[in-house]
């Protein structure tokens, strides 16, 4: 299991670390890590292990092994590996992150100017989608562009708490997400809320601490995608 620094601290851009091992494919499996893991329609980060005797280590991306709790690093191609017991500092790419941290923050107000429930989403870097279950009704754009852009600039706290796995089945109106499940496995699950009320459902996702971080946002394509679904599309501006 990898301790997860950035399920605490989003903002935190490098770590210590010690590999504990490499695994059949080549990806480096470490303590702890900032990278954060492929999970919830966010990508996972990029960056790299610079070693103790100042070579580094291209990372491509981070995914969690079969385990669900471990993450492995996988570097980019041709590469020398690691050995066990090895220490380092990894590094992630800061100004992708940042982005992707934006605009995940971004998609919950999204979901609550448009309280669907959701059926699938993902999250990019200028740009962030989700799906709705919203049938025939209609959307109008400027009211949603004025609404999402009012409360990312609202300089709204975005905070984390956490509950039980009882206390979420008892609550599931918390779960906003039809085709991705929150992460459980541990007994508790991680709630970001926004604002005293403006948002609170599970999410295991990195997000800035204040919704004025994300800046102004701007409106994508908008489609249908089947009988049901509506696909809307946001955008960072700068």
């Amino acid at each position: 299991m990898t301790t997860p620094l950035f399920r605490d601290d989003a903002y935190l851009r490098t770590c210590e670390a010690e590999v504990v091992g490499v695994n059949e494919r080549g990806g480096v499996l470490l303590d702890r890590t900032v990278f954060y893991a492929t999970g919830g329609g966010q990508p996972g980060d990029s960056g790299y292990l610079e070693l103790e005797d100042g070579n580094r280590i291209t990372i491509a991306t981070a995914v969690y092994d079969e385990d669900k709790r471990t993450v492995v690093h996988v570097p980019s191609e041709g590469q020398a590996l690691p050995a066990p017991g090895m220490k380092l500092t990894a590094h992630i790419d800061w100004a992708r992150r940042y982005r992707m941290m934006r605009m995940h923050t971004a998609l919950h107000l999204l979901s609550v100017a448009l309280p669907f429930p959701v059926t699938g989403g993902q999250i990019g870097d200028p740009e962030g989608r989700l799906d709705f279950d919203m049938g025939e009704e209609t959307i109008d754009k400027e009211k949603l562009l004025e609404k999402i852009n009012g409360l990312a600039g609202g300089d709204h706290e975005v905070t984390t708490e956490w509950i039980t796995d009882e206390e979420l089945d008892a609550n599931p109106g918390l779960v906003k997400t039809m085709a991705v499940k929150p992460p459980r496995g541990s007994g508790r699950v991680r709630l970001v809320r926004i604002g005293g009320d403006v948002d609170l459902q599970p999410c295991g996702g990195t997000h800035v601490s204040r919704t004025s971080e994300i800046g102004a946002l701007a409106l994508g394509k908008i489609e249908k995608k089947g009988k049901q679904n509506r696909r809307v599309r946001i955008r960072l501006t700068d």
